[in-house]
């Protein structure tokens, strides 16, 4: 982990999404943050330690659905899937299935697996998931403000927390989709 020294910054943005707006000052304390994000292999030590099972891999609290199918209650996730041909953008169901058994252990559906996958992030992980893991280990999430904070580092009221370019000198900084969204990603 790394300590982060607190400070002040300009949290949010009124340059993209509504929801970042308006930026905002914002103080946040010190605090210890992983440097890197929880693999697979990791997230395995946890379950296998705790037992835990995931939002994902549990069926869906019917009295909180009421008049939903038994189907639409089971254990499913969330998985991109990539258009053949043009689509309505307004809609974002036009990209994303829900996926019975997809779940961290199968993170492109029931088919799929981890093998080769140790060293990857974990996916298909709700906040209540990633809450179970940090207490476990002894550990906090942070919160918003933290972790942008953390992401700028020391970057000052930049568009992106590395500068003002979304590709400074052609280079993409972040994994960025590339193409015609959603169904060309180059």
């Amino acid at each position: 982990m790394l300590w982060i020294r607190g400070g002040e910054f300009l949290m949010g943005s009124d340059s993209h999404y509504p929801e970042e707006a308006p930026a905002h000052r914002v103080v946040v304390g010190g605090f210890w943050m992983d440097r890197s994000t929880v693999t697979n292999a990791e997230f395995r030590r946890f379950v296998e330690a705790s037992g835990y099972v995931t939002l994902a891999e549990r069926p869906a609290n019917a009295a909180d659905y009421p008049g939903a199918s038994a189907e639409s209650l089971a254990p499913a996730s969330a998985l991109f899937v990539r258009p053949s041909r043009g689509i309505d953008r307004n809609n974002h169901y036009n990209w994303w299935a829900y996926v019975r058994g997809a779940n961290w252990r199968h993170p492109r559906g029931p088919a799929s697996g981890l093998k080769g996958l140790d060293s990857h992030p974990v996916v298909h992980i709700a906040y209540e998931d990633a809450e179970a893991y940090a207490n476990w280990a002894g550990k906090a999430l942070p919160t918003e403000a933290e972790w942008e904070f953390a992401a700028r580092g020391g970057l000052e009221g930049a568009e992106f927390v590395w500068g003002a370019e979304l590709t400074p000198g052609g280079r993409h900084m972040a994994n960025t989709y590339q193409g015609e969204f959603p169904f060309r990603n180059d």
